[in-house]
């Protein structure tokens, strides 16, 4: 995979770019799993266009339309974002020992910051993020175990 690092309206994107296989080609933006479908063309082969990769399709009144992720690794404990936003900060680090209902997080969405809170209990494991790094309604956060 080829790695993109992308900088948008002030947001980093990294971006992994895969080979294309059948004209579906998969695309990793800041750690979520995409497969994106192309066009079929008859007249030249299919190129990518990595910097057009990373925006958002508009509507026709010029709104972004930003779609669910695809489903995230599925690990049984991981924390997800619960809505887009940026990572301000980490209450705890890889190894801390959590509970169902402790903040592990605070993510800021809107000017607002949320707190987000463990569903689960147990050692946390990774930290998939970074504070700084952006996010999309459901990326993996945290793996807890």
């Amino acid at each position: 995979m080829k790695e993109y690092k992308y900088k948008i309206n002030g947001i980093k994107f990294n971006v992994e770019v895969g080979d294309v296989e059948d004209n579906h080609v998969e695309v990793v933006v800041n750690g979520t799993h995409y497969t994106v479908e192309l066009e079929k063309e008859t007249k030249a082969p299919v190129k990518i266009n990595a910097t057009k990769a990373a925006a958002a399709p508009k509507t026709p009144t010029g709104e972004k339309v930003i779609s669910k992720p695809a489903a995230a690794s599925g690990a049984a404990g991981a924390v997800k974002a619960p809505l887009p936003g940026t990572i301000m900060s980490f209450t705890v680090k890889e190894g801390d020992t959590v509970n169902p209902g402790d903040t592990v997080c605070v993510l800021e969405a809107m000017k607002m910051e949320n707190d987000v809170k463990s569903t689960v209990g147990g050692t946390v494991k990774k930290i998939m993020v970074a504070v700084g790094d952006s996010v999309l309604e459901g990326n993996d956060i945290m793996i807890i175990g």
